[in-house]
C-alpha cells in the first residue's frame, strides 16, 4: 500500500495553485543564479589532516580513511587542505566526516564512467557506506566529461548524512543516493544534465542550488511505493548555463512510486512548462508523486504542468518540514549535528 505525503494525494488543481502567494514558509532569500559562494574552515581539534604537499599527517585521502577503525563509534574529522585529491575513494566505516579547508579550494575528483567500471554504481568518484557520514565545505567531482555517460560524482548508501557548503559537480548521474537511508543537503550546490539527482533514499535539499548544465532531467526518483517521501526540495533554486529553454524537466520516474516535491523553489526559464515526464510509461502516472508550492519564476508554470502532478495547499506544505520528512523513528534532527 502506497503512502503518500502523509496528506491529501489530490493536492490542488492548477488554477488553485494560481492563488498561493509565492512567498511561504521560509522563503528564499536571494533568486540569483550564482553559484554557492566558498565557504572556508579551520582545522577542528583533534581533526586528521590530509594535504597532499605533505604538512599533513596523510597526503591522500584514502590513506586517511584507512586510519580510522571499522568499529569506529565517535565522528572523526579528516580536514583536507586545499587542492585537487584524484583518488577513487571509499568509505565504509561510520562517524566519518570530510572537512575541506574551502569549499571550491578542496575537490576530490576522478574519471571513472559505467563503460569504463563496468556499471553506474561502480564509476562513483566518492563511495559512502557507513551511516553518520558528514561534509562540510568541500567539493566532490566526476571530470568524465559531458559526453563520458553515466559517471557518479558521489554514491552514499548509508542513513543520516549530512553536507553542508558542499558541491557535487558532474553531467549525467551526479549524485547517487540508493537504499533507503536519510540524507540532508544544506546550501549545497549540485550540477548536472540528465538524472543528476536519482536514487531511492530519502533526502532533503535544503536552501541548495540546483544547475543544468544542458537538456535533462534534473530528478530520477526510485522511491519504494512504502516509502513517504522521496526527495523534497526546500527553498531552493533551479538554475542553467549553456541551457536552452524549456529544455529541462522537473523530473522522471526511474521507478513507478518516485516521490519529489518542490516547495518555494525559484525555476529558471530552462524548466520545462510541463514539468514531469513519464519515463516512456503512461502507467507511471497514476503512481508517480509529484508535487509544488509556491514554485517561482520563469519556470513555475502552473497552468502547463501535466495533469498527473499535484499542487500542495497551504496547510501540506505546512507540514513537510525537515523534521517530518526526516525524522523517522528515532526522532533524527540533522539540523542538530555538529
Amino acid at each position: 500500500m502506497v503512502t503518500a505525503l502523509s496528506l491529501s494525494i489530490v493536492g490542488i488543481t492548477s488554477a488553485e495553485a494560481n492563488t498561493i502567494s509565492s512567498t511561504s514558509v521560509n522563503d528564499l532569500t536571494s533568486s540569483s543564479s550564482t553559484e554557492l559562494a566558498s565557504a572556508t574552515a579551520a582545522i577542528p581539534a583533534g581533526a586528521i589532516v590530509v594535504d597532499q604537499k605533505g604538512s599533513g599527517q596523510y597526503q591522500t585521502v584514502q590513506a586517511a580513511i584507512n586510519s580510522i577503525p571499522a568499529n569506529n563509534n565517535q565522528q572523526k574529522i579528516i580536514y583536507i587542505k586545499n587542492g585537487t585529491y584524484t583518488e577513487k575513494l571509499t568509505i565504509t566505516q561510520p562517524r566519518i566526516t570530510l572537512q575541506g579547508e574551502s569549499t571550491t579550494g578542496t575537490i576530490l575528483s576522478y574519471n571513472a564512467t559505467n563503460a569504463s567500471s563496468g556499471s553506474t554504481t561502480n564509476s562513483a568518484s566518492t563511495t559512502v557506506k557507513g551511516d553518520y557520514f558528514q561534509a562540510k565545505t568541500i567539493t566532490f567531482r566526476n571530470n568524465a566529461g559531458i559526453n563520458a555517460g553515466q559517471a557518479v560524482a558521489f554514491y552514499n548508501n548509508a542513513d543520516k548524512a549530512v553536507y553542508t557548503d558542499v558541491r557535487f559537480l558532474g553531467h549525467q548521474d551526479t549524485v547517487y543516493t540508493p537504499g533507503t537511508g536519510r540524507q540532508y543537503f544544506k546550501n549545497c550546490y549540485i550540477e548536472g544534465t540528465v538524472d543528476f539527482i536519482f536514487g531511492s533514499a530519502t533526502a532533503v535539499f535544503d536552501q541548495c542550488q540546483i544547475h543544468s548544465l544542458g537538456a535533462g532531467y534534473v530528478t530520477a526518483a526510485s522511491t519504494g511505493a512504502d516509502t513517504k517521501y522521496g526527495y523534497v526540495f526546500l527553498n531552493s533554486r533551479l538554475t542553467s548555463s549553456g541551457t536552452a529553454n524549456q529544455s529541462v524537466y522537473l523530473g522522471r520516474p526511474w521507478r513507478p512510486y518516485s516521490a519529489v516535491t518542490y516547495i518555494n523553489t525559484d525555476m529558471g526559464a530552462h524548466i520545462q512548462p510541463t514539468g514531469w515526464d513519464n519515463w516512456r510509461d503512461p502507467a507511471n502516472e497514476a503512481t508517480a508523486r509529484y508535487y509544488e508550492y509556491a514554485s517561482k519564476g520563469a519556470g513555475a508554470n502552473n497552468n502547463a504542468r501535466v495533469k498527473w502532478a499535484k499542487f500542495l495547499t497551504n496547510e501540506q506544505a505546512k507540514a513537510i518540514t525537515i523534521q517530518t520528512v526526516l525524522g523517522g523513528t528515532d526522532q533524527w534532527n540533522p539540523t542538530q549535528t555538529n
